[in-house]
């Protein structure tokens, strides 16, 4: 299911610059808008995502969800994926590569 949603208002804030407190609570304005899009209210959604409803409301107010918390939201929006371009997989480094070219060459 897509969901068609107006973010423009998640550009508000440079990262880059933006204290923890500042992304934390852009990270709850946008798991609020993940749930409303979805047309779920704070009530069916912390049931769905097996949460209390205290803890999305908490989430959602930006107020230091944990990482569990925010994979069981993502996964009940349907969102698990973008974990990946949360901590993506690493890169093997040119050394390493090098390395590993040695070993197959000598093999």
């Amino acid at each position: 299911m897509e969901i068609a949603t107006n973010w423009a208002f998640m550009d508000d804030i440079e990262y880059t610059s933006a204290t923890d407190l500042e992304i934390l609570g852009e990270i709850g304005k946008r798991m609020a808008a993940l749930r409303r899009a979805h047309g779920l209210t704070q009530t069916v959604a912390s049931e769905r995502a097996g949460l209390s409803r205290n803890t999305l409301y908490r989430a959602e107010q930006g107020d230091n969800p944990t990482l569990h918390t925010v994979i069981r939201l993502l996964r009940t929006y349907g969102r698990l994926p973008a974990l990946k371009a949360f901590v993506p997989a690493p890169e093997i480094s040119p050394m390493e590569r090098l390395r590993k070219r040695k070993r197959d060459a000598s093999a």
